[in-house]
């Protein structure tokens, strides 16, 4: 099982998810990209998973869409719709393996939100790895 995450800039929502999904099931073989990634991983991000004791899961640093080879996932979840339509845009084969979780960007949202976010993030894994 090969699970891919996308979200904007590879900072804060899919290199959450990718870390805590690796944390829950580590025989999984975990992903994440984004579609303009532009800046490093959020510290916000980093102390979170910190606190969450999956800090070692984190990617250094973070990773564009065009370097994944998208045929190869079994699943793919977008954070917001649009980071579906570019996957699909790459991919239009992998239209049946797209969920879509409609998780907001905390970079555009008031301080204070990215946790809010990453609650979001976590219960939408556990919900993950409890299902594969």
């Amino acid at each position: 099982m090969k699970v891919l995450f996308v979200c904007s800039g590879n900072a804060y929502r899919s290199p959450v998810a990718e870390a805590l999904l690796k944390k829950l099931r580590p025989d999984i073989k975990v992903d994440s990209a984004g579609t303009d990634p532009a800046i490093p991983i959020s510290q916000e991000a980093k102390e979170y998973l910190a606190r969450e004791n999956a800090e070692q899961y984190l990617k250094k640093n973070p990773k564009g869409l065009d370097s994944k080879q998208l045929g190869e996932y079994d699943l793919i979840v977008a954070m917001e719709p649009r980071h579906k339509h570019v996957v699909l845009s790459m991919c239009p084969e992998c239209a049946d393996k797209i969920v879509v979780w409609n998780i907001n960007d905390p970079y555009f949202l008031p301080q204070g939100y990215a946790e809010k976010v990453f609650k979001q993030i976590k219960d939408k894994v556990q919900e993950l790895a409890d299902s594969l």
